[in-house]
């Protein structure tokens, strides 16, 4: 089924199993001491009157003894005191009599009070209290079988436990449960009556028992309340563990929104995750950290192809305008020439272009290999200010530069290519006869590369996006090698050497690039 299939109906059944296993359990354990408990002490309290009734046909039957006379010194010795003697005659019903103290322990005004039985060994009725209940009375006379159960009202006592031979009973040993005479039988239930059973040696029974109705109803009520205590208690923790389990799977079903609709084509979905601190919820967080990665990079995707097809589109034009003006009609030689020399510089602006974006591709595929070597670095960045001297002359551009020796490693090549870059932008937006300032120095075991300028600066704005591809501050300075690639590059490259690059800047004061590159 597919109810089964679902995580939420699985973990709700198994929690509900779970919880009616402990609820039944205790519910069972708590019914379970409090019936022993009832019983317990009905049971201790039968026992206590057996003996009380015992004690009173102790008395009695030494009050019926006959005092010794002399000569019966002489005869051997009787049944010690307080023994009964199976040879005397049967007792009467008035030779027994409760004391006050202990008639109360037998109350025939209570509706559930204690009661007991005596009988004789012609199993006739020697004594009963007045709330007895009639079905213990005794049956006199054998039945036509040749056997008689006395407690032929009650069929849940065992037939053999008494037999009838004779016309006398005969209560040496019971097989049912061998206890033999003048020892309580165990108590047993008998309905709705609790009862004990001693059978003298002299052949008498004494019953002690007790009409356990009202404690029943009160087990049967008990037992209600603890199941309704229980189905209230199972309602609330199955309603609880579904609230509580669809809370949790939540953040799986808004996962799966997200996902559908960012298959759709909508990056900009997310997750709603209301618990953070749980393990869906972080789950979520880390889901929504990449979609807004997976956002910026088909962002930065889109946009740099638009900006690449810009770039590229410029010098295409330039070519196919060239030769379309030179084949429309003949020319002179020098016309053809100049037509050639235009192709020429836009095809070396193309070459540069796609060089930076194969250069950049293999840096973000981690492709790009770097000889690195042992090198002075100081000795890279003077020659890049050796061969950027003339364009800084062009713009009387003064290059102030302090580099003390310093070696590192790395790729010599790629490090004097962001040099190169550096220096070129710094001469091109400063201003005419400004300064260009080249520092390294050594700090917390790094390199530090510092080249400012005295220029026009860059907006605050801009400066969070003076990496990304195809970027100019200025819109305006689209000369001839300017890609707007020459910072993402450097980047690329002090990145991959383990540094970091970092621009600080102040409109129409300057700018200052500082490189870190480990030692």
């Amino acid at each position: 089924m597919k109810m089964f299939k679902s995580i939420k109906w699985r973990l709700q059944i198994w929690y509900g199993l779970i919880l009616v296993g402990v609820l039944l359990g205790l519910g069972i354990t708590a019914y379970k001491l409090e019936h022993d408990k009832v019983f317990r002490h009905t049971d201790n309290e039968l026992q206590r009157r057996v003996n009380v009734v015992l004690q009173t046909l102790h008395r009695g039957e030494q009050q019926r003894r006959p005092p010794p006379r002399p000569n019966d010194f002489d005869q051997p010795p009787g049944p010690p005191a307080g023994e009964f003697d199976r040879d005397r005659p049967p007792r009467g019903p008035e030779d027994f009599h409760l004391q006050p103290r202990d008639e109360v322990l037998f109350d025939a005004a209570a509706a559930n009070g204690y009661y007991f039985v005596i009988t004789g060994r012609d199993a006739r009725v020697i004594a009963r209290s007045t709330n007895a209940p009639t079905a213990v009375m005794y049956v006199e006379g054998p039945p036509a079988t040749g056997k008689l159960n006395r407690f032929t009202a009650f069929p849940q006592l065992p037939d053999d436990r008494v037999k009838y031979g004779g016309g006398q009973f005969k209560y040496d040993q019971f097989p049912s449960n061998g206890v033999p005479a003048g020892q309580p039988f165990p108590p047993y239930s008998r309905g709705t009556f609790r009862e004990v059973e001693i059978v003298l040696p002299t052949q008498e029974s004494i019953l002690v028992g007790r009409n356990m109705v009202t404690d029943l109803a009160e087990l049967r009520l008990i037992a209600l309340q603890l199941a309704g205590a229980s189905l209230v208690i199972l309602g609330f923790g199955l309603a609880g563990g579904w609230w509580l389990v669809g809370r949790l799977l939540r953040p799986i079903q808004s996962i799966g929104a997200a996902a559908v609709k960012i298959s759709a084509g909508d990056l900009s979905q997310r997750i709603n995750v209301a618990e953070a601190e749980s393990e869906l919820g972080q789950l979520a967080a880390v889901l929504n950290s990449t979609f807004a990665r997976l956002e910026t990079a088909f962002a930065q995707q889109k946009q740099f192809a638009a900006d690449a097809a810009h770039e590229l589109r410029t010098p295409v034009s330039v070519i196919l305008t060239q030769t379309q003006t030179a084949l429309n009609r003949e020319r002179e030689a020098a016309s053809y020439k100049q037509t050639v020399e235009a192709c020429q510089r836009a095809a070396q602006r193309m070459r540069t272009l796609i060089e930076s974006l194969l250069a950049l591709a293999r840096f973000d595929a981690g492709q790009e290999i770097l000889r690195r070597t042992r090198f002075d670095f100081s000795k890279i960045i003077g020659e890049a200010v050796d061969l950027v001297q003339s364009l800084a002359e062009e713009r009387a551009v003064k290059i102030i530069s302090g580099l003390p020796p310093l070696e590192i490693t790395g790729d010599s090549e790629r490090l004097a290519q962001v040099v190169t870059n550096l220096l070129t932008n710094a001469i091109q937006y400063n201003e005419l006869a400004g300064e260009v300032r080249v520092k390294l120095e050594t700090r917390s075991g790094l390199a530090v590369l510092t080249i400012a300028d005295t220029g026009q600066g860059i907006a605050a704005e801009d400066l969070p996006r003076v990496f990304g591809r195809f970027f100019r501050a200025d819109s305006s300075r689209t000369g001839a090698g300017n890609t707007g690639l020459g910072l993402s590059i450097c980047k690329a490259i002090v990145e991959a050497h383990g540094g970091t690059i970092e621009v600080a800047s102040e409109v129409k004061v300057g700018t200052t690039v500082s490189v870190r590159l480990p030692i």
